[in-house]
């Protein structure tokens, strides 16, 4: 089998390209460079994807004897990362940028250009498994280190994608094992830290450094009934649940802590109230898709669990489509989902699909 394997620098890709190289597979290694943007040298970026990176993708290759280029998709990545990222931003919604750089990026346009160029499977780091129902089905589901399980941002995956990707890490049981590997097989990534924060904000602030892209204006602080409780600076890098750095100028009646329940773009309101707001007990999308085989019946409302963050825990829920959005309703209600974020769908631990958040609701509001 002709294998892409996707190097991102660090350890994880390394031995996953590793591993294909002596499963006997014809393996071709590249590096994509995602940023023309400053701050790229891993001494002012926390992500990944840097100078740093690219070059210790190439000793990783050279070490493991194969082919090795770097691709640009800077251009592809600035349309369909970041300024999806600043876009939702500046709408009142809190993106993830990694759900989008897997969907559009990695699994979309490296996959296109490998299965064009002939090879058979893009070979990743991620820790996630791919297999076969009795059918022939491709399905997606956790991997067996579930510390570094990575099914959630690989969610957006559709059957054909699954059919040319190619996991070597997913039955791994823990990160130390894949580091331990790396060091025997003489890897200098071996002991290399895993890259964290968003990769295209060199300093992970994330606030400050929307600040530079996104014009947002000063506007109020509201409660639930409309009164002024404080002022702010501009609306962008507020999130749904934020508790800190609110700076109100006048305290809850009863004492008790405030959070951040809606984002209003348009009149610049910021509304705030308690935590018991917060309780979501539906949540829907329109842009949404299945990963693998489409559930049956998906138009009546299955049982399934629902993860709304990356590194969350997963919930009993029901699900199902309808009036051409996908509906979720969770069993016990979920704190601090906003509207963008990306809700993956589950039966144990195979993936079913997933869908972009549009719009939440509460059980009190559900019952009137």
């Amino acid at each position: 089998m002709r294998v892409l394997a996707a190097m991102s620098g660090g350890v994880d890709s390394a031995v996953a390209a590793a591993r294909a190289v002596e499963a006997g597979h014809e393996v071709v290694g590249v590096h994509l460079a995602l940023s023309r943007m400053p701050g790229t040298l891993r001494t002012g970026s926390r992500g990944c994807c840097t100078i740093e990176d690219s070059m210790d993708a190439q000793r990783a290759a050279k070490k493991l004897g194969i082919p090795f280029y770097v691709w640009d998709f800077s251009e592809r990545f600035k349309q369909d990362v970041v300024d999806d990222f600043l876009a939702e931003y500046q709408a009142g919604r809190t993106p993830n940028p990694c759900m989008r750089c897997n969907e559009r990026i990695k699994f979309a346009a490296l996959l296109e250009r490998a299965l064009a160029l002939d090879f058979d499977a893009l070979c990743t780091g991620h820790y996630a498994t791919v297999s076969q129902d009795s059918e022939g089905n491709y399905e997606l589901h956790r991997s067996l280190a579930m510390a570094k399980d990575q099914s959630y941002v690989l969610g957006v995956l559709t059957q054909d994608q699954l059919k040319h990707s190619y996991f070597p890490l997913g039955a791994t049981a823990s990160k130390d094992l894949v580091r331990a590997e790396a060091a025997q097989r003489g890897l200098t990534v071996a002991n290399k830290p895993d890259s964290y924060d968003i990769c295209f904000i060199p300093e992970g602030d994330t606030r400050e450094w929307l600040r530079e892209f996104v014009q947002s204006e000063p506007g109020k602080i509201i409660d639930q009934s409309g009164e002024v409780v404080g002022e702010h600076d501009g609306h962008v890098g507020f999130t749904i649940g934020q508790r800190k750095g609110l700076r109100l100028g006048r305290p809850a009646k009863d004492g008790k802590p405030r959070y951040v329940l809606e984002i209003r773009p348009k009149t610049k309101e910021v509304v705030v109230g308690p935590e018991d707001a917060l309780a979501i007990s539906e949540l829907a999308g329109s842009r949404f898709s299945w990963c693998g085989k489409e559930p049956e019946n998906q138009m009546d409302f299955f049982d399934c669990e629902v993860q709304v963050r990356a590194h969350a825990e997963s919930v009993p829920a029901k699900a199902a489509v309808v009036n051409q959005e996908l509906v979720i309703r969770v069993d016990q209600p979920l704190f601090g989902v906003a509207p963008g974020q990306t809700a993956v769908l589950y039966q144990g631990t195979r993936v079913l699909g997933q869908t972009t958040i549009d719009r939440t609701a509460t059980e009190a509001a559900l019952n009137v």
